[in-house]
């Protein structure tokens, strides 16, 4: 039996609200993702709690916006957001461990997005 796993497509500026509200109420944090549409950088954070699985959706159409960091909430998540800053190009605000661009040791810089194009 293959169960609904909720996805719901939210806006940056509700970011830290949802997954403050996912932290409350005991969920944890599974993964962030991101994959280059054609037309934005499609950002997924995944929670699960006993087993149930909700994902988070945010797009991203301009690389210039900064992204809220959720290592304040989930402190694991400062690992996703170093990934995604060094191969995508996304700027996240105030991350807990902060890399700068040298999380990922790579022959060209942003390998998934290296002309760091606008979706």
């Amino acid at each position: 039996m293959i169960e609904e796993q909720k996805l719901i497509n939210i806006e940056i500026k509700d970011l830290l609200s949802q997954a403050g509200d996912f932290c409350k109420s005991g969920h944890r944090l599974v993964q962030v993702g991101c994959t280059k549409l054609p037309e934005c950088l499609e950002i997924n954070y995944s929670f699960d709690k006993e087993y149930h699985f909700t994902n988070l959706k945010i797009q991203l159409t301009d690389l210039n916006t900064e992204i809220p960091s959720i290592s304040n909430i989930y402190w694991c998540a400062f690992l996703y957001e170093n990934e995604i800053h060094d191969l995508f190009g996304v700027k996240f605000k105030d991350i807990a461990v902060d890399y700068k661009g040298t999380f990922y040791r790579t022959s060209v810089k942003r390998g998934f997005n290296p002309q760091n194009e606008q979706p």
